[in-house]
């Protein structure tokens, strides 16, 4: 036992080290700290130390950034409190984090993510409002939407809008957004926000699964081997210089390349919207395509890159012009014509063609975007392909009638060659090919 005295002293002794180190580090960054931010850590640091020893690891701790820098408040603020002799606001908001970070709220102010509280005046919040109810919507969709944040005469916040921390939070002095949605609070840290984790809390599920689509590929088996190679806490980030393991949600939608700074508008490099049930191009969609193959460039060949790209744009063509367009199409004539209603999801074809595009279209089209085979086909064009003939045309015929039924069909349907199979039934020639086909690469005329 004596001779293992040493080995262990030393571990006692680095262990030692450690506590004091990160003790030192927290009684700098208190005395660093203002007098107004002293007495809030003094506070705070017994009532709810983990956000104190957080915020003490920060960058904004070694910048002498306190609590009292970020929560101050004008008597002005919609949001300002009086608390123990300080006016504060408990919600920071974008407007605030501008002081020192004017260029990226900028840049998010006028993204995607600062757009997402729009979903309070759309289908989506129909569904969770009237179809669901508020009682889910505060607890799921406004969680990563962002909910319109409303104040109480006392100047704390209404609980049916807080706590929320959704990207496109509505905030009561009028600036959208919330950063600690990404960065989360006290640390703030640009690593965190770095890992493919920081966006799944809301890009995951049934119709936006971006998450599931990224581990499924290269990309994210790529990061599961080599995450700890990646560098993530330096201050610089640059792909191909700082790191080459693998990419992340920020390396393709934000981070720097040697060509490219960082941007926190995360729709600066995407070039079709694939939303709604009709994808679009995005304004300026070719450059933001060109700033996406900036990023590709740092790991991929050009031919590499245009062939992604050509098969993307094929799937989004089949899937918009195959199924969706003629499947909007439909209902628009239907509703026009009387046999649905303008209520929405108050009959069973409008759940039919929500499904169609909202979650399986949806899933056939990021599969594609992001190199996932499983949700371009399984999770997507197969669960739209089998929607819209086992399920939307049936119930088309149903609710239109025979007659009503066939001039759609003749006018939608029919004209597209793709349908025959369905409209007609599989001539001999096709059948002959299609048994050709299996003979000469399985050697038998019958699919297994």
């Amino acid at each position: 036992m004596k001779g293992k005295t040493g080995p262990v002293r030393a571990v006692i002794l680095l262990i030692c080290v450690i506590m004091f180190s990160w003790a030192g580090k927290g009684e700098a960054a208190r005395m660093m700290a203002s007098r107004e931010g002293q007495t809030c850590i003094d506070c705070h640091k017994v009532q709810s130390p983990s956000f104190v020893k957080e915020w003490e690891i920060s960058r904004h701790a070694q910048r002498n950034v306190d609590c009292y820098t970020c929560h101050k408040a004008e008597k002005t603020n919609p949001a300002a409190m009086e608390h123990n002799g300080f006016t504060i606001t408990v919600l920071v908001t974008p407007k605030d984090c501008s002081k020192c970070h004017p260029k990226e709220v900028e840049e998010m102010t006028t993204s995607h993510h600062a757009k997402a509280g729009d979903i309070l005046n759309s289908l989506d919040n129909y569904l969770g409002e009237v179809v669901g109810g508020p009682e889910a919507v505060a607890v799921g969709c406004v969680q990563c939407h962002g909910a319109k944040v409303k104040v109480l005469a006392n100047g704390k916040l209404d609980t049916n809008s807080w706590p929320n921390t959704g990207i496109g939070r509505i905030n009561p002095d009028g600036s959208k957004g919330s950063c600690s949605a990404c960065h989360t609070r006290h640390s703030f840290s640009k690593a965190q926000a770095r890992e493919p984790e920081a966006c799944g809390k809301c890009h995951l599920g049934p119709d936006h699964p971006q998450k599931e689509v990224y581990e499924e590929s290269k990309h994210g088996i790529l990061y599961a081997h080599g995450k700890d190679k990646l560098n993530m806490y330096r201050e610089r980030w640059v792909v191909g210089r700082d790191y080459t393991a693998a990419p992340t949600c920020a390396t393709c939608h934000m981070s720097a390349t040697p060509g490219q700074a960082v941007t926190h508008d995360v729709g600066a490099r995407i070039s079709w919207n694939l939303r709604p049930a009709i994808s679009a191009k995005q304004e300026n969609a070719d450059k933001k395509r060109d700033s996406m193959k900036d990023v590709c460039n740092s790991c991929h060949s050009a031919p590499f890159i245009e062939g992604h790209y050509k098969q993307f744009d094929n799937l989004v063509a089949l899937y918009d012009d195959k199924f969706a367009k003629p499947a909007t199409a439909i209902r628009k004539e239907l509703l026009a014509r009387g046999k649905l209603t303008q209520a929405g999801f108050d009959n069973k074809l409008d759940w039919i063609y929500w499904d169609l595009w909202h979650d399986a279209g949806r899933r056939a089209r990021h599969g594609a975007a992001m190199s996932g085979p499983d949700y371009a086909w399984w999770k997507g064009i197969f669960d739209v392909a089998k929607d819209f003939y086992t399920e939307f045309l049936p119930e088309v015929r149903r609710v239109a009638g025979p007659e009503l039924y066939s001039e759609l069909m003749k006018k939608y349907i029919e004209p597209d060659v793709r349908h025959e199979w369905y409209s007609k039934g599989m001539s001999k020639e096709q059948l002959k090919k299609i048994q050709e086909y299996y003979k000469e690469r399985y050697g038998t005329g019958e699919a297994k």
